[in-house]
């Protein structure tokens, strides 16, 4: 099951950039004018372009596939916000700067912890299912089915919301049902009930997707 869950957030993490200029393409609209679905569709003709003909070489370059995963998603993943979610009560009490290393330090780990999940991506895996409801410029849901290398699926939810310059961005993927916001605000509210933010900080910067690892690891440990 933690194999299936890494792909999936490693193709939640791993590409939702539009794909290359072609006329007519809904993927291909400005970023501002891009609907969440059209996003998410740029996901799959992204992941099947830069990762699953190339497979072998990334494999033995974890710092390309690291590259490829901060090149295509980056700008279109509010990491600021999804950090404060994950911080919750937290984020009241951080400064400005340990919001904004805390966000830095997190989303580094998380890409480094679930990178190599995207070597498990194969040719069309993503199905993005059609769009159901009104757009919600503070919550809106893409569902997407994501085929594992087993032959099993995955159903993977993004959610986004619109951003004061009018562009949609990700901010928490739903896996299964479980929310990885949800998930992790548990792991960081312990964590930092136990060595402090400051600490917590600095653990994620030095010890990067160890420290996340360890901090999942001692999350199961206590039932969290």
């Amino acid at each position: 099951m933690m194999r299936h869950l890494a792909l999936a957030i490693a193709v939640a993490f791993g590409g939702t950039l539009a794909a290359p200029a072609m006329a007519q393409s809904p993927a291909q609209q400005p970023i501002a004018q891009q609907t969440p679905q059209q996003v998410v569709q740029g996901i799959a003709k992204q992941l099947d372009a830069d990762v699953a003909g190339r497979k072998a070489e990334l494999q033995k370059n974890r710092e390309k596939l690291i590259g490829i995963v901060n090149q295509v998603f980056l700008p279109h993943f509010d990491v600021d916000y999804a950090a404060i979610l994950v911080l919750g009560q937290h984020a009241r009490e951080a400064t400005p700067e340990q919001r904004a290393q805390f966000a830095k330090a997190f989303y580094n780990s998380i890409t480094h912890r679930y990178a190599e999940g995207l070597l498990d991506y194969t040719n069309g895996a993503v199905k993005v299912l059609p769009f159901a409801g009104d757009l919600n410029d503070k919550r809106s849901v893409v569902r997407t089915q994501v085929a594992t290398g087993d032959g099993k699926t995955v159903s993977v939810d993004f959610a986004f919301r619109k951003t004061a310059s009018g562009e949609w961005k990700a901010y928490d993927v739903i896996i299964e049902g479980i929310s990885y916001i949800t998930n992790y605000r548990n792991q960081v509210d312990a964590e930092i009930r136990k060595v402090g933010l400051d600490q917590l900080i600095k653990n994620l910067q030095t010890q990067g997707d160890q420290a996340l690892k360890a901090m999942e690891q001692n999350g199961k440990a206590h039932g969290s």
